[in-house]
């Protein structure tokens, strides 16, 4: 009976990618200090919640391959975004606010903290 045994150091490098994978920055609540949000080609906001001073624009970039948009909490806007494409939203006054993909609500959901 012959056996197939992967090389240690293969082993070590898959376990090494999924331990990054799953620790990289903004891939949870924690607050990251960015002013620059990024729709990756998953449906979610990298990172989730960004920490910002008073005074500060964020841009918010679409690199997936459908359009989603950004609408902040108690605001009217829509801002929407085909691939590609930006926006920015000036925030001003020092408080928590909760924005969303207005059209993948379930999934995509972000936070601006502003100091």
């Amino acid at each position: 009976m012959m056996r197939c045994r992967t090389p240690r150091w293969l082993g070590l490098l898959i376990v090494t990618l999924v331990a990054t994978a799953c620790s990289a920055p903004g891939s949870s609540a924690n607050p990251v200090k960015t002013t620059q949000v990024d729709l990756p080609p998953s449906y979610v906001f990298q990172p989730v919640v960004v920490e910002v001073a008073r005074g500060s624009t964020v841009t918010w970039t679409n690199h997936d391959n459908f359009t989603h948009s950004v609408q902040v909490q108690g605001q009217s806007d829509v801002h929407m975004l085909n691939p590609g494409q930006t926006t920015q939203i000036r925030f001003d006054q020092p408080g928590s606010y909760a924005y969303v993909c207005t059209l993948h609500t379930q999934n995509m959901k972000g936070t601006v903290v502003v100091d």
